[in-house]
């Protein structure tokens, strides 16, 4: 049982340090283009800002999901949210948020965010902070993605059971509830954000995580990292399920690279297209040379050194949906860095130290329109469980989550999450926010320390789609747990 606990805990941590995803997330994906060359990407995302003639000729037609289309122009579907900022609020471009002025826009902010300029806690932000903001860029979804929910949308039914739970019946791919709307308007905004447009492969070939204590020491690891979507798949030329892997939805593999003495521990943790079926996790131990099934218990146990659990993973949330009771929160205005330049160097290079914030050389703020939720389990399984609550501020133009404030079980303030993601651009879809290749900050401000992910770090090759070399087109060495027992030989 020891030896089980531990081999869970280490395959946390790699999940976690490729950008936090099921047991851990695809931390490494650096986009290089068909040509192997390392492009630069934020060229080809403010181009976007005009959408293409095919993506725009669909959005015309959007009067089956207004909520959508709206998100998708960059309007506000709800203003009317009560401590919301309304459709023409915003920070003009140009702005530049400090200590001395940052109160001044603190309607934009995240409460996380908030509570670090107030300096209620041990992390705060440093004196020197600078936010320049820019404007809104929206990047299209993947017209492959938009047609795939037209044409499924309406089968979704939501079951009510009688313990509280929910579950979804009729999906087959795109987005399940483009219009969003009570009865269980926050369930179906975390159901959006569960099957979120990704890429299908993403190759993160040197993810780190980096931990420090109070006393300002750092730990920092790397792993390789592959993730692959295996049901439910829209992206031009790639089957709707990948042969061999029906009943499954996502595979989520990765192995450590350094420290040497940690080398070649890998885990594999495989999420089921039946969303009520718990996920299966596996471990590969190069002492014994074989993979071992671990066990779902520790799934609220941090990894080694760090602030993230499995439930943090697959880049902000990895839990069992039909076991949450979600509410919705509200609509906002919200400070997010999602077209962010990555650091090059070692943390804690470009990084503002010692909270670790972002410096202005990765790229500027956008104010982005928000849904803001609140995920709980229900009250039937909330004993022993990770957090009281998690609230997730998820972006209405791609439902990815760009801030995360967790609380513990007495519904206090724990860990401040935020998510400064990367976009690339992803070959025959064009610009894509969500795609592996973030930045990831847990600050524990009960604990006094913090967990940094950077997929990837120094500069590596992040890949998705065709970018990714034909070694990780394996499917059965990077999504089968016989896969794992290959690694060494």
């Amino acid at each position: 049982m020891r030896i089980e606990i531990e081999q869970s805990v280490g395959l946390e941590k790699q999940i976690h340090n490729h950008g936090c995803n099921s047991l851990s997330e695809p931390h490494r994906l650096k986009a290089a283009y068909e040509d192997g060359a390392h492009a630069d990407n934020r060229s080809h995302m403010y181009a976007s800002k005009t959408l293409s003639a095919a993506v725009s000729a669909f959005l015309a037609g959007g009067l089956l999901f207004p909520a959508l289309i709206q998100a998708q122009n960059g309007a506000a579907a709800n203003p009317g949210f009560a401590d919301s900022a309304t459709s023409g609020d915003t920070i003009p471009a140009g702005t530049r948020i400090t200590m001395a002025n940052w109160q001044k826009y603190k309607q934009f902010m995240p409460d996380g965010m908030i509570a670090l300029f107030q300096g209620s806690y041990y992390w705060k932000m440093p004196p020197d902070v600078e936010m320049e903001v820019g404007p809104a860029v929206i990047h299209p979804l993947p017209k492959t993605y938009l047609d795939a929910t037209e044409k499924y949308a309406s089968q979704v039914k939501l079951v009510e059971l009688p313990d509280g739970r929910l579950l979804m019946n009729g999906y087959q791919g795109g987005m399940p509830f483009p219009n969003p709307a009570d009865p269980h308007k926050g369930w179906k905004i975390l159901a959006n954000f569960w099957y979120r447009y990704m890429p299908h492969l993403l190759v993160d070939t040197y993810g780190t995580g980096c931990y420090v204590d109070s006393s300002g020491s750092i730990n920092c690891n790397a792993d390789e990292i592959v993730y692959r979507q295996l049901s439910f798949n829209t992206d031009p030329g790639e089957p709707v399920t990948i042969p061999g892997a029906e009943g499954e939805f996502y595979s989520q593999w990765a192995m450590t690279i350094e420290p040497e003495q940690q080398k070649y521990y890998a885990s594999l943790i495989i999420s089921y297209s039946d969303l009520s079926k718990p996920e299966a996790g596996y471990v590969f131990n190069p002492t014994l040379r074989r993979h071992e099934a671990v066990s779902t218990p520790a799934r609220c146990t941090p990894s080694t050194g760090s602030d993230a659990t499995p439930e943090d993973s697959r880049f902000g949330f990895d839990a069992d949906l039909t076991q949450v009771q979600v509410e919705y929160i509200g609509a906002k205005k919200i400070l997010a860095l999602v077209d962010a330049d990555l650091p090059q160097g070692e943390f804690p290079s470009d990084y503002d130290m010692p909270l670790g914030w972002p410096k202005p050389t990765w790229g500027k703020w956008q104010v982005r329109d928000i849904d803001v939720i609140s995920v709980r389990k229900i009250p039937s399984l909330a004993a022993n469980y990770c957090y009281g609550k998690r609230v997730m501020y998820v972006d209405r133009a791609f439902s990815g989550a760009v801030w995360e404030d967790l609380y513990d079980s007495d519904m206090k303030p724990w860990k401040f999450v935020g998510l400064f993601l990367r976009t690339l651009n992803v070959p025959r879809v064009g610009p894509v926010n969500v795609t592996g290749s973030q930045a990831e900050a847990f600050w524990d401000i009960q604990n006094k320390h913090a967990t940094f992910f950077s997929d990837p770090a120094d500069g590596r090759p992040f890949y998705v789609n065709d970018q990714s070399p034909q070694m990780y087109n394996d499917i059965r060495e990077y999504t089968t747990p016989r896969g794992l027992d290959q690694i060494m030989r």
